[in-house]
């Protein structure tokens, strides 16, 4: 199966995810983290560098507990604002 192209606003999207993941993670390790989410070290690696701009849904959900962010909090802050 081959992947539609990302698009500029989705890659964009996905380096605000990033950014938002590493100041919420502050001080903590990434596989401190990323134990907590049960998600792999490299998977939040690749999250917060903008490699990996779309995660799965449960990937987000799971990423929001371990750091306490709510959900329309990571909305709010990755979408782009329109003018």
């Amino acid at each position: 199966m081959v992947r539609t192209p990302l698009t500029p606003e989705e890659r964009a999207r996905g380096e605000r995810f990033g950014r938002l993941l590493r100041e919420a993670r502050g001080a903590r390790t990434m596989t401190e983290v990323a134990a907590a989410a049960g998600v792999s070290a490299e998977t939040l690696r690749k999250i917060e560098t903008g490699r990996a701009p779309t995660p799965a849904f449960f990937t987000v959900a799971a990423l929001a507990a371990a750091l306490g962010l709510s959900m329309d909090e990571i909305a709010e802050r990755c979408t782009p604002v329109v003018v």
